[in-house]
């Protein structure tokens, strides 16, 4: 698949903005943000769990919404995922809405299954949320190469090397407050290429360049994670998908 330049990337995007040296589109420049617009996406969730796989002591579908939940009288011993069964996209976007009481949990993306180590265990790319909100919008690898772009940062990893941050974005302070830690939020996810961004509630929230060939994914499963630890409930509804 080919690989994509940061700037075009960012530009044509997440911003709105022409690459350089080619005009703003209209007298005006960019159009107007629009956040929850779904126009050109498909969902991917019918308010039940057709196409969805996941494990039924945790996963349930209850006023619209997707619901994981564990409980002190039934905990879990290791992460579990709701994995979309409707195909393996390689360069699309998503969006959805999520909020969570405790925890952590994210969207899962690019992902293969580890049936060796549980039946719903996934590898791969993930937008993480956390209810302290110290991690909420920044790109994480499950299971493999671990934190690849933390919140405000711009950064890139090469084979045999480690991510390196290349340039940054609004701070993380500034982010860290455009997350509604007790209601529910809009994440947008774009992977085109070797290029993802992570946006939420219309703040661009991380970027990576992903020049790691032998390490990797340029598609995969989708998945929502339900994280071991202390009981906790997350919910997920308006789920889109547009692929290329």
């Amino acid at each position: 698949m080919k690989t994509i330049g940061l700037i075009p990337i960012l530009g044509l995007i997440a911003f709105g903005q022409p690459p350089a040296g080619r005009p703003p589109r209209g007298p005006m420049g960019p159009e107007p943000l629009v956040v929850n617009s779904t126009e050109g996406f498909e969902s991917i969730f019918d308010g039940t769990l057709k196409g969805w796989d996941g494990d039924p002591d945790f996963w349930r579908v209850e006023g619209g919404s997707i619901v994981g939940e564990t409980t002190k009288d039934k905990p879990m011993k290791q992460n579990t995922f709701l994995i979309w069964r409707g195909g393996e996209p390689a360069d699309f976007e998503l969006k959805l809405d999520f909020k969570m009481n405790s925890t952590n949990s994210g969207f899962q993306y690019r992902s293969v299954q580890l049936p060796e180590v549980g039946k719903w265990v996934l590898k791969g790319y993930q937008a993480d949320f956390d209810f302290e909100n110290r991690y909420t919008g920044l790109l994480y690898e499950e299971r493999g190469r671990g934190f690849l772009s933390a919140r405000g940062q711009v950064a890139t990893i090469e084979d045999g090397k480690k991510a390196r941050i290349i340039g940054n974005l609004k701070t993380n302070e500034d982010l860290r407050g455009a997350v509604n830690i007790n209601g529910w939020n809009t994440v947008h996810v774009i992977a085109r290429g070797n290029v993802i961004l992570q946006i939420m509630n219309g703040q661009l929230m991380s970027a990576f360049v992903d020049d790691d060939t032998k390490n990797r994914a340029m598609k995969g499963l989708l998945g929502l994670q339900l994280h071991v630890g202390a009981p906790m409930k997350i919910e997920f509804k308006n789920i889109y998908l547009k692929t290329r």
